[in-house]
């Protein structure tokens, strides 16, 4: 279903953002990128058309004609055949780095080096050692470093956050995190699948540990209690599945949170994908369950349902636009991804973001996707060498 979703994203911002094309400011951020992935349309390069303070001015590739095409394609201004050439580019004041998993520390690292301000798409690195020395380096540099997980700045996100900081249904009981792709949606030969590349259901849906952490207003779990992987039939290092619990102490109270990831999600009876399980989260608190359907692309269609425990009634809500967090900045129109780029070049340019993602956060993201390979049996994740 996640590659539904991605697909319809590209749709989605090809029909709403066309036509909203916004002229450049003289002093527009300039951001490359480095890889040619599918995923830079959607998460980078058609929401900055529509921001008058941001320019794609270049992408790299370690295929100068990969890279050649799809700059033509995008009508990005340079390409290059390595992203040293990128990094070294002095005109460029950002990268959005989109490469596979296991390369995103070593990237990250070399871009903060070049003097360059960091998007890196989740997961954040490898492994929780590898984020700590990141962390460091960016503090170091004073630049902008930050994981890329785009659905967090969409009013949709914050709405539900809302509701459950707001106290009037009483303390978190429980959640429940799930997200899958129907078997055979993700081709055995994606980066996904590879060991090499720190590949995995866990790394890949991550967030469901995100989503969970962020109800929860939660760093690290206090304790993985249990963790297990289905591996895949092809490398028994790799997590086709993931199912785990997690017990976090929130202010001396202990609330358990169950995750679940699938990257071969089995079909009904044999022949019919599971579409309908976009990534969801469900959170019960004493006196109501909040269920938030599709939280990873709430603008694409989601809806949040509130099950009331004294009335016995339900109400459902749907967020587009403004919320508690973005007032009145913002269109329905906006993907996730560009209310992200919006609060990237707010930090970008010493300006307070309605929402951010710290870096003690993807810190605590990664010791906790740590705890759980090592309570499954797997091992974290190392970086590509």
């Amino acid at each position: 279903m996640a590659m539904l979703l991605q697909l319809t994203t590209f749709l989605q911002q090809y029909v709403y953002e066309k036509g909203h094309e916004r002229p450049k400011a003289p002093d527009a951020l300039r951001i490359g990128i480095l890889s040619t992935a599918m995923i830079n349309s959607a998460a980078i390069i058609r929401p900055a058309l529509s921001h008058g303070g941001v320019i794609i001015s270049a992408i790299a590739s370690r295929d100068l004609k990969q890279a050649q095409d799809n700059a033509k394609k995008y009508g990005i201004p340079k390409a290059y055949g390595s992203y040293e050439e990128l990094l070294d580019e002095p005109g460029i004041d950002a990268v959005y780095i989109s490469l596979p998993n296991g390369l995103h520390g070593t990237w990250a690292k070399k871009a903060l080096e070049a003097g360059k301000h960091v998007l890196l798409e989740k997961p954040f690195t490898a492994n929780a050692d590898e984020a700590r020395q990141l962390v460091k380096l960016a503090v170091e540099k004073n630049l902008v470093l930050v994981e890329a997980f785009h659905w967090q700045f969409h009013p949709a996100a914050h709405a539900v956050k809302a509701l459950v900081d707001s106290g009037k249904y009483g303390q978190v009981l429980r959640t429940y995190a799930r997200m899958t792709s129907p078997t055979g949606s993700i081709p055995r030969s994606d980066i996904r699948w590879k060991y090499a590349l720190a590949g995995g259901s866990l790394m890949d849906m991550t967030y469901v540990i995100s989503s969970t952490r962020y109800y929860l207003n939660a760093g690290t779990p206090r304790e993985v209690v249990e963790a297990k992987a289905r591996a895949s039939r092809d490398d028994l290092r790799v997590d086709e599945a993931m199912e785990a619990t997690l017990r976090f102490d929130l202010n001396g109270r202990m609330v358990e949170s169950k995750i679940y990831s699938d990257m071969d999600r089995a079909n009904v009876l044999g022949v019919i994908p599971r579409v309908w399980e976009t990534p969801s989260i469900e959170i019960e608190l004493e006196h109501a369950t909040i269920y938030f359907y599709n939280f990873m692309m709430p603008h694409l269609y989601h809806y949040i349902q509130i099950y009331h425990k004294r009335t016995g009634q339900t109400h459902t809500e749907k967020h587009y636009s403004g919320g508690p967090q973005w007032g009145n900045r913002g269109e329905s129109w906006w993907s996730t991804y560009r209310y992200q780029l919006e609060a990237f070049v707010d930090k970008v340019r010493g300006r307070e973001p309605p929402h951010w993602i710290t870096l003690e956060s993807s810190i605590a993201q990664m010791e906790t996707i740590d705890a759980i390979y090592e309570k499954s049996g797997l091992g974290k994740r190392q970086p590509t060498s």
